[in-house]
């Protein structure tokens, strides 16, 4: 078994491999060296490879029909209209952390998703991107949030409205929320020995989809010579340089992981899956509707209605089921052969130019075990191998877009994060082909000589 006196785990959210690992390793010194002192590799996502529930199943070891959370937003099952919102409160599982503390080791966190609303834990924990804002009680112990603010001059928890046209504005602003965080975290890290500490930051999610159109030449929006050229590259190099005082502070006697929950690419263009739902004749309208509109429940007319979609870096398809929803329309008989139907249309889906995309549609029972595997959407739709976003509104020109509902947006999501690790001493770990997050907590726990519960033995990476 390594021995560590400490884990500490740094999260990029979003972080590519084929960029951070691949192209850039050179410039990021720091992580070169973590690398080749220890072990590097690309790190299977959840289904969906999304924020949340991808750091949860990280740190939980379950997958999401056991957390029973698909995304932020999830729907109540035989409801047409019904959101809810997967915070703190919807994780019923013990997080690494909670193990630790419950075995006496002093545990801090700095915004790692879904962390609000707090709940108490054996050291502190400084929430998420999901608080409201700073007059929130967002900090365990309560009344952390005025030290914070001191330390960083006005602790910033995400950048608003990153999605805009006002590049130069954004680029400034993810600087400063990063810079105040590693701040507060360069602080949290020395006011204790802690046996566990981990911070996320989510700039890397933000520039991404900010920018990733300005840095790749082979983004469909990509025009050379722009200023904002090497944004991305000199964000990375930026982390690079704190990440390196991070591992100073850390010692030698501490076990250093850099993660990330999911991966990045360039975004193709976004298809309205819902006006090819009523082109196909499978989502019927109250009325017509003028010019693009957001896609809403109360316009549907449900009884002639098969089935309807959310849209997102992944697709959520559900079929309006007799018996289960207020109007359904499709007898439970049927069900099986009406998804298959289904699935067998959206592989066709063909891309603008006729080439037939590269697709996915996943039935949750095929990929998930746990109790709320039925509460998942009835599939999950990756377009073209994720390349394409899905759009849910409707009254578009035509099924193709190459903006978004929700504002300029280049970038989409990936199956694949990174992970680099080094141990103290010369056993290091494993990872292969098959390395997931959900094996991200049970090598903490091994590393820290504490027992692997049940339903995370044989997924260490030791």
């Amino acid at each position: 078994m390594a021995e560590a006196g400490r884990v500490v785990i740094i999260g990029w959210d979003c972080a590519p491999p084929q960029l951070v690992l691949d192209q850039w390793l050179d410039d990021m010194p720091n992580l070169k060296q973590l690398v080749e002192g220890g072990a590097a590799g690309r790190i299977r996502s959840t289904d969906p490879p999304i924020t949340v529930p991808a750091w949860t199943s990280m740190l939980t070891s379950v997958n999401p029909g056991q957390l029973g959370f698909f995304g932020f937003r999830n729907r109540r099952v035989g409801e047409y209209d019904s959101k809810w919102i997967a915070n703190n409160t919807a994780v019923n599982f013990p997080r690494a952390w909670d193990i630790l503390g419950d075995a006496g080791k002093r545990c801090c966190m700095v915004n790692v998703p879904q962390t609000y609303p707090v709940k108490p834990v054996n050291g502190i924990l400084v929430s998420s991107f999901l608080t409201p804002d700073t007059t929130c009680e967002y900090t365990y112990p309560a009344g952390l949030g005025k030290q914070l603010d001191a330390i960083a001059d006005g602790y910033m928890i995400d950048v608003d409205e990153f999605r805009t046209d006002d590049k130069r504005d954004l680029l400034e602003r993810i600087y400063l929320m990063t810079d105040k965080r590693f701040k507060v975290s360069k602080a949290l890290m020395q006011v204790d020995e802690w046996d566990f500490f981990m911070m996320v930051e989510m700039g890397p999610d933000r520039l991404e989809h900010g920018f990733w159109k300005y840095c790749d030449p082979e983004h469909p929006k990509y025009e050379p010579g722009n200023e904002f050229e090497t944004a991305m590259l000199d964000y990375y190099v930026h982390l690079d340089e704190q990440l390196g005082e991070f591992i100073a502070l850390a010692g030698d006697d501490a076990a250093v992981f850099v993660v990330s929950d999911h991966g990045g690419k360039a975004m193709q263009g976004s298809f309205c899956i819902n006006d090819w739902l009523i082109e196909q004749g499978l989502l019927t309208l109250n009325q017509p509707v003028d010019g693009i509109t957001r896609f809403e429940a109360d316009m549907v007319d449900w009884e002639h209605t098969t089935a309807w979609s959310w849209g997102g870096y992944y697709g959520r398809l559900f079929i309006n089921v007799e018996g289960r929803e207020p109007q359904g329309t499709v007898p439970k008989a049927d069900y099986e052969s009406v998804r298959d139907d289904l699935i067998a249309r959206i592989e066709a889906i063909a891309d603008p130019e006729g080439r037939m995309m590269d697709s996915r549609v996943l039935r949750p029972q095929d990929i998930y075990t746990g109790e709320h595997v039925d509460e998942a959407p009835d599939l999950m739709i990756y377009l073209d191998d994720l390349n394409w976003r899905l759009g849910q509104d409707v009254g578009n020109e035509g099924l193709y877009a190459f903006d978004t509902e929700i504002g300029p947006d280049d970038s989409v999501h990936d199956y694949h994060g990174m992970i680099a690790a080094r141990l103290p001493g010369e056993r290091q770990l494993t990872i292969g082909p098959d390395t997931h997050v959900m094996d991200v907590a049970p090598t903490v726990l091994e590393v820290l000589g504490e027992p692997i519960p049940e339903h995370m033995e044989g997924r260490s990476l030791l």
